[in-house]
């Protein structure tokens, strides 16, 4: 039997409720506390009754046949996700780290903390290999087969950069591993390490262009 909601232009009928919390993740029958009708569909507004969660939610429902009545899709909006942003000299240099960085971010909103380490750490090694290609163009091949580690040893000039990288990539290979090495540190110090690295790839791309835009 269906389920009443009350509408800015009156009741309407829902077919069915969302049988499990998105956040509590218990079964539950939510409170419904509103609907809102748009061309073709309604967005309810529920409420979770657990009294140790208490969040609100909302649920999907398209429109049927009769004008009052309304199915659930079984979608439940969770918000938008944030992307990082990213300076053009970066977005230049190695889109697919944007990507790979992005697709790790969405997995740490989501709280996904035992593998967007792992996301990160593959980002770096893309953004690292495509600043060393950038700079070693006749050594793609090498620089792409090459581990991590000894790509940054052979091919990254700037001491501020390869200190900060390799730290990066400790911190990165820990998310990878069974044991880790580095007990005192986290995800966040890891991604401190990540912005540290851009900031200086980012200085010594931009000094490369105002010396080739302003020669001696």
């Amino acid at each position: 039997m269906g389920k009443e909601v009350n509408t800015a232009n009156g009741k309407v009928i829902i077919d069915e409720l969302p049988n499990e919390c998105p956040y509590c993740h218990r079964s539950i029958t939510p409170d419904i506390i509103y609907g809102y009708r748009k061309p073709g569909a309604l967005d309810v507004f529920f409420a979770c009754p657990d009294s140790e969660c208490k969040k609100t939610f909302i649920g999907e429902y398209d429109s049927t046949s009769s004008s009052n009545s309304y199915k659930f899709t079984y979608e439940i909006t969770k918000g938008d996700i944030v992307e990082k942003s990213f300076n053009q000299s970066i977005i230049d240099l190695s889109p697919s780290f944007i990507t790979i960085y992005n697709q790790a971010y969405y997995a740490e909103q989501e709280n996904l903390l035992e593998i967007c380490g792992v996301g990160y750490r593959k980002a770096l090694e893309f953004l690292i290999k495509d600043y060393a290609i950038k700079n070693n163009p006749t050594d793609k091949e090498n620089i792409e087969k090459k581990l991590l580690a000894k790509c940054i040893e052979s091919y990254i000039n700037d001491d501020r950069i390869k200190k900060v990288s390799k730290r990066a990539v400790w911190l990165g290979n820990d998310e990878t591993h069974y044991v880790r090495k580095w007990e005192g540190k986290n995800l966040d110090d890891m991604k401190k390490l990540i912005d540290l690295t851009l900031h200086w790839i980012e200085m010594e791309i931009l000094t490369e262009e105002f010396e080739r835009e302003m020669p001696d």
